[in-house]
């Protein structure tokens, strides 16, 4: 990430994703207090207040999950740090992927600091009782930015493995 115009696009990606899902996640605490689902699609899109103390999928680690998935997350920031500053400059995509990553690790890692209760979810999607996971804005970035970083890893790798080959085959 060389030019000012990436860093701008990394930085306002990560930090409108910090914000929006900060801002929202008050806006659930608010409506949501006493915890009772709000219906916006039928059954299927659901709003209803969820404190999630674990990590992705509910996963818990004991009395000390809190400051375990706290920990995880600023290292895990660490190496997204390394990665942002390993980016190829022109590769805006990639930017793009590590910024909703960032911003989202940092969205839960606010409510990790800010409360004991957890990191609150509030989004609940399926069908009867096929549930997904209640997730948030934050979960929604890292998903989506982790299948983007994978795809441009996996189109790097692809691009690399095709000039190996274009080498080898020269005379």
């Amino acid at each position: 990430m060389e030019s000012a115009a990436e860093r701008r696009l990394f930085w306002g990606t990560a930090t409108a994703i910090v914000v929006s899902d900060f801002v929202t996640k008050l806006i659930a605490e608010s409506f949501l207090a006493r915890r009772l689902p709000l219906s916006v699609l039928d059954d299927v899109v659901q709003l209803r207040l969820v404190y999630n103390e674990g990590a992705a999928f509910g996963l818990h680690l004991g009395d000390n999950s809190r400051w375990i998935f706290l920990g995880l997350a600023i290292v895990a920031l660490v190496v997204l740090a390394s990665l942002v500053r390993g980016t190829r400059p022109g590769d805006r995509f990639r930017l793009v992927a590590l910024a909703l990553v960032c911003g989202g690790a940092v969205g839960n890692l606010v409510d990790r600091i800010r409360s004991a209760q957890g990191v609150v979810d509030f989004v609940d999607i399926g069908l009867g009782s096929w549930r997904w996971p209640t997730f948030n804005v934050a979960d929604s970035a890292i998903t989506i930015g982790a299948i983007a970083l994978g795809l441009s890893l996996w189109q790097e790798g692809r691009a690399q493995h095709r000039a190996k080959e274009a080498r080898a085959a020269e005379p």
